[in-house]
């Protein structure tokens, strides 16, 4: 099921923004940021520890577990909360 947070990733710009991005906002999903203590096997973490992703830095993002993707994926996590705040989604 999908929440909130999810749904509204469909046609936003992609904020992970790797050299290998399609920049096509119809491709964009929510790319949860996996992280030990925090989600596991089968878990997925909260929401809001997600980037808007396109489907290429999407793929490359759960394939690539690499210090300087994984600091990409990061950037792209706090852009899309800063996107979210300035929207009035989320509050803090």
């Amino acid at each position: 099921m999908q929440d909130k947070l999810t749904k509204l990733a469909r046609g936003q710009n992609c904020q992970i923004r790797l050299e290998c991005c399609n920049h096509n906002p119809e491709t964009t999903v929510l790319c949860h940021f996996r992280l030990i203590g925090i989600s596991g096997m089968g878990i997925k973490p909260p929401s809001l520890l997600g980037a808007w992703g396109c489907s290429a830095c999407h793929s490359y993002v759960d394939t690539h577990k690499d210090a300087e993707t994984q600091l990409s994926f990061a950037k792209g996590v706090l852009r899309t909360i800063a996107a979210l705040i300035e929207d009035g989604v989320c509050r803090w």
